[in-house]
């Protein structure tokens, strides 16, 4: 059963230890706060693991080892810009994207962080399957794609097993931004959204519904059977 709490957006799976928190609408500075907070809680044992649900205003964030020339001249000079400490290239996030931050003790789970990251993206893969959006992985390649369109991003962080940073699914993202950047180094593959492919906009509500289900239904299990 999913809980929500009036006021702060909260939504929670009562007879589990994994907590969901949806933060709406935030900036993304305050939002990596937020995420930098938890991340620490989880370190120190004194947070559940949790998986955080936003979407930001339109920024341009950029991996640690990302190509800043990857950039380019054409982006909206309004747009911020953020030097990030996850993996991966450059990437956008903005308004009709849903961004996930999964922040998890992987000692509750596997140790592996390939794992994890083909963990990230089956996610997506089932998400956009209720919809009858047939998506996949690349050899070689981290996301979720739709023919030769990426749909779903992943970075992220790993410290001492606990887990940062994570996933965006642009469900009715403007995709004029990407015009601005090579979205996560990557020349020869273009962008997409679900509004997109379906062809009218999609309630984000229902797409976080169906993305915490899934979250739950894929991690779930195995600490519940770590526990035994």
């Amino acid at each position: 059963m999913l809980r929500q709490t009036q006021g702060d957006n909260y939504y929670q799976k009562m007879d589990n230890k994994i907590k969901i928190v949806d933060l709406g609408y935030m900036d993304y500075q305050s939002a990596w706060e937020y995420q930098k907070d938890y991340h620490q809680k989880v370190l120190d044992g004194v947070s559940e693991d949790t998986l955080l649900l936003v979407e930001h205003e339109p920024v341009y964030t950029l991996g640690k080892n990302a190509n800043e020339d990857h950039l380019l001249q054409s982006a909206p000079k309004n747009t911020k810009v953020f030097n990030i400490d996850r993996g991966g290239d450059i990437t956008y996030h903005g308004p009709g994207q849903i961004v996930g931050y999964p922040i998890l003790d992987l000692h509750h789970y596997k140790k592996s962080v390939s794992w994890y990251m083909r963990a990230l993206e089956n996610i997506i893969i089932r998400v956009l399957d209720e919809y009858g959006i047939t998506a996949s992985v690349k050899d070689g390649l981290t996301g979720v794609w739709v023919g030769g369109d990426k749909i779903g991003a992943q970075g992220v962080r790993i410290s001492r097993w606990v887990t940062m940073h994570g996933f965006a699914l642009n469900v009715n993202t403007d995709l004029h931004y990407y015009d601005g950047i090579i979205p996560c180094g990557i020349f020869e593959y273009g962008v997409t959204s679900m509004e997109k492919i379906l062809e009218k906009k999609q309630d984000i509500f229902a797409v976080k519904k169906i993305i915490i289900k899934a979250f739950i239904d894929t991690f779930q299990p195995i600490k519940l059977l770590e526990a035994y």
